[in-house]
């Protein structure tokens, strides 16, 4: 970690009290497909990715990239309408840059979506799954390098990273509203092109549900910040058995993903409203 990444999230946060002094408790990173969700909420203020320092901007097709301030399922939110990945060109550091500066707006929880393969033969596209636990496959961890005890421990421990509580309350309220939902482990890689049948094949092996290429950087630095979080997938694409895996493109998953958000937003509303 860079010394002056402390500096640098004080100057983001410095800036964004400029333009807002709304409280958010929770934190919502939207993924893939997902940001439609940001217009649920009943806005107090948004500031784009471009106008805050430090912040990188998304690059990616669906992702609208701004911060979204105010009220979702009656509390108090801001949501990261589109998110960053290492195949853009950003370091793991950088990725992350932004959940650091949403600990220090003061939220409570984290709630993080993506879009992602599905390995697991039982796990349909269009499939909500609540990750359980994770696979880290990407070359290069957000905590590399000097710690600066401010932010978090040296080696934060792994173990309770993901919040069982709040899935098994997920998929309770997915249940009542006859969403198909699963619990299950998330394997991150860097990207950008999609595995091959012989990949999926060996992440199905050794215990992966899903595949994606996000998630795992802003997980590491939610935990080295004590962070709690809840992190939900999108089942976009069949990728085994490998006889059922097809040709995907990227406006396909887009089209999935979004087909899912009704789900994806009931569930987070259930969520709000009753547990967190």
């Amino acid at each position: 970690m860079s010394q002056l990444l402390f500096e640098h999230i004080h100057e983001a946060l410095q800036f964004i009290r400029t333009q807002t002094d709304f409280q958010p408790r929770y934190g919502i990173i939207l993924g893939t497909g997902l940001s439609g969700l940001a217009e649920e909420i009943e806005p107090v203020a948004e500031i784009d990715y471009k106008d805050i320092p430090h912040f990188p901007v998304s690059t990616v097709q669906s992702h609208k990239g701004k911060l979204v301030f105010g009220k979702l399922g009656g509390q108090p939110v801001v949501a990261m309408a589109g998110r960053f990945h290492y195949y853009e060109g950003y370091s793991a550091q950088q990725i992350t840059f932004p959940v650091r500066v949403l600990k220090y707006l003061g939220i409570e929880r984290l709630i993080i979506s993506n879009a992602a393969g599905s390995t697991n033969a039982n796990i349909e596209a269009g499939d909500i799954v609540f990750i359980r636990d994770h696979i880290n496959l990407q070359p290069e961890n957000p905590l590399r390098g000097p710690n600066d005890e401010r932010l978090g421990p040296r080696f934060p421990d792994m173990k309770y990273t993901y919040d069982r509580a709040l899935n098994a309350k997920g998929l309770e309220i997915a249940r009542r509203h006859g969403i198909r939902a699963h619990e299950g482990v998330y394997l991150g890689l860097q990207g950008p092109n999609l595995e091959t049948p012989a990949e999926y094949n060996f992440f199905h092996i050794i215990g992966a549900d899903l595949v994606g290429m996000s998630t795992v950087p802003e997980v590491l630095v939610a935990r080295h910040m004590e962070l709690p979080l809840l992190v939900m997938s999108v089942a976009t694409n069949k990728c085994y058995p490998i006889e059922e895996i097809r040709e995907t493109t990227v406006e396909e998953v887009i089209a999935v993903a979004q087909s899912a958000e009704p789900k994806m937003r009931q569930i987070v509303m259930g969520l709000l409203e009753e547990i967190l």
